[in-house]
């Protein structure tokens, strides 16, 4: 508990109250929150405009898909390459450099007067844009430990968010100025995010621990956090096989409501995206049951309800009723997921979170790909059928990954042996 409050202390803490939980008001929690998605939003602006980029260009359907690639990759650089810094610099000055980079390179990308331009300037924007991976850190470091889950879950709300409403306000502001002005608004708002996050999040210390460690043995400590931390490995491993199921059907959902008996369009197909924002419950009823000591509880629902969702979406194949209900279920059980697991990680070790932070969501995000890869594979081959067999498959695996942890756990709560999560 003791290194929890060091762990929390601002500028303004005086010395003598040092022994207080911290106060984390609900403006700053939701400045965070709007400021993770503003900060994620950026990846997803080039999906619903790669026709359109296409034609403005004069570049072919292979590089315009490159920019998406360019995305992903970027900020898969970015959650091992730079989150891990957090840990051994001023994490303010971390997040407000993060996020002025990813403003300026926003810029880059608006004013691409060529394909290899706007690519390069995805990568780099993609890469910066973790910016949101040490916000969300942060604001479990600020969190006294009995709100910790709430208040991830509030901030992750935002990632979800961004991610979703990024594509809505692409489709929506090209209509009014061309692909290139949810660029230029974004870079602005980034900008003063980047300026309200300077004069608002306040400094916390270095850990004494990891102060004077060079940038190399910080990406290796990031490493052995894997090797030395079997419930990180094991909440990156339930973590990873549930975001590849979740990515099958993201992935998949856009072939099957071009085809018929749907024939929708592009922009319907956005619009029906918005059923995820239902995630958003899901995790906040998690956060609120993690936070009273249910974390396991809500860890092996998610899992068995992630399971149970390809069933509606199996039937979802003719009607949308049971798409609508397999596409909710399934939102719900990844987010609440995803913030059990991360109100168990953050509680290993208090000093290292941006370096746990990097290696879960790099595993995680690896599982996402390889779900996206697989679902291209298997619809061209199975078509829907094998696509809610894959994904419930992948589901089942983050299930009985989730069923050994707790049998290791039963293990180790024998007389005499000393758990090591709730």
């Amino acid at each position: 508990m003791a290194h929890s409050t060091h762990e929390t202390r601002s500028r303004a803490v005086p010395r003598a109250a040092l022994s207080e939980p911290p106060s984390l008001g609900r403006g700053l929690v939701l400045l965070m929150a709007l400021a993770a998605a503003l900060s994620c939003a950026g990846n997803y602006f080039a999906q619903p405009l790669l026709d359109i980029i296409e034609v403005n260009l004069h570049i072919g359907v292979t590089a315009a898909g490159l920019i998406v690639t360019a995305a992903q990759a970027g900020y898969a650089l970015g959650l091992i390459l730079l989150v891990p810094l957090g840990d051994v610099m001023d994490r303010r000055r971390l997040a407000v450099g993060l996020f002025a980079l990813t403003a300026f390179f926003l810029l880059v990308t608006a004013a691409a007067p060529t394909g290899p331009w706007l690519i390069a300037g995805t990568l780099l924007t993609a890469l910066t844009s973790v910016g949101a991976q040490v916000v969300v850190p942060f604001a479990a470091a600020l969190a006294a430990p009995a709100e910790r889950g709430r208040i991830v879950g509030v901030v992750m709300s935002g990632v979800l968010l961004g991610g979703l409403f990024g594509r809505l306000a692409a489709g929506a502001l090209s209509e009014l100025g061309g692909w290139r002005t949810v660029y230029w608004v974004n870079a602005l708002l980034m900008a003063a995010m980047a300026i309200l996050l300077h004069n608002r999040l306040p400094r916390l210390p270095r850990p004494r621990s990891t102060s004077t460690m060079s940038y190399t043995g910080l990406l290796r400590s990031t490493l052995a956090l894997l090797r030395e931390e079997p419930l990180l490995r094991r909440r990156a491993a339930v973590g990873a096989f549930s975001m590849a199921s979740y990515s099958v059907q993201l992935t998949a959902l856009t072939f099957l409501l071009t085809r018929p008996p749907f024939h929708w369009n592009a922009a319907a197909i956005g619009l029906f995206g918005l059923v995820g924002v239902i995630g958003v419950v899901g995790m906040n009823i998690a956060a609120r049951l993690s936070d009273r000591g249910r974390v396991q509880a809500v860890s092996g629902t998610a899992a068995a309800l992630l399971t149970l969702a390809w069933l509606p979406l199996l039937a979802g194949e003719s009607s949308l009723l049971w798409l609508t209900v397999g596409v909710i279920l399934l939102n719900i059980a990844q987010q609440a997921g995803l913030n059990s697991s991360q109100n168990v990680i953050y509680a290993l070790r208090p000093e290292a979170r941006n370096r746990i932070n990097s290696a879960f969501m790099t595993l995680f995000f690896m599982g996402g790909a390889a779900g996206a890869a697989l679902a291209s594979v298997v619809w061209s081959r199975a078509g829907w059928s094998g696509i809610c067999l894959l994904g419930g498959a992948l589901a089942a695996g983050s299930l009985v990954l989730w069923i050994l942890e707790r049998v290791r756990a039963a293990s180790a709560a024998r007389p005499g042996a000393v758990t090591v999560s709730r």
